[in-house]
């Protein structure tokens, strides 16, 4: 599965198929494309509930450049507000904004999007959907509905301690 494009959301699920209009009716790839963007999240992996957004990560060398892009792109969406945080050590740029079918959140910091924990934790997701099979999607499905995050539901269905965030790192070379 090619994560770095949207393309397989085309030809996915509903709701895959909803997301994929909907990123590309509001070119949110394409006015992102120099921050190389990637959509992570439960949407891609289909594991996704009524309330679950549109994750969008983004690498930025200049977080006035990408804050700037960010305001005169998406500021005059529904709801866009922007905020500056540090987690876990790094400085991170937070966009969000709702169209009719989703809230869409933009999250940038100055680390290639493929060695950011969205993405990783997606990657990891995925491969333990492929090992586990159709009903171990269906719990994670089943603990998300209950008010879990998607890691956290994970953890709890492989029996993991300690911060389920930092825990399912350790599968990073699971099924390989």
């Amino acid at each position: 599965m090619d994560f770095y494009s949207i393309e397989h959301l085309r030809t996915g699920t509903v709701r895959q198929q909803n997301a994929y209009n909907v990123l590309n009716k509001h070119s949110v790839f394409y006015k992102l494309k120099e921050f190389s963007p990637i959509l992570v999240g439960s949407i891609p992996i289909n594991i996704d509930i009524k309330t679950s957004d549109l994750d969008i990560i983004c690498c930025w060398k200049n977080k006035y450049q990408f804050a700037s892009t960010l305001t005169m792109c998406f500021g005059h969406e529904r709801g866009f507000a922007l905020s500056e945080k540090i987690i876990r050590n790094k400085e991170v740029i937070i966009a969000r904004f709702s169209t009719n079918s989703f809230n869409i959140e933009i999250f940038g910091q100055d680390k290639p999007t493929y060695l950011q924990n969205g993405y990783l934790h997606m990657i990891i997701e995925h491969k333990i959907l492929i090992e586990k099979g159709e009903d171990f999607r269906l719990q994670v499905i089943q603990l998300k509905e209950q008010g879990y995050k998607t890691e956290p539901a994970f953890a709890h269905l492989l029996n993991l301690s300690g911060d389920p965030y930092d825990e399912l790192l350790k599968f990073k070379n699971y099924g390989e």
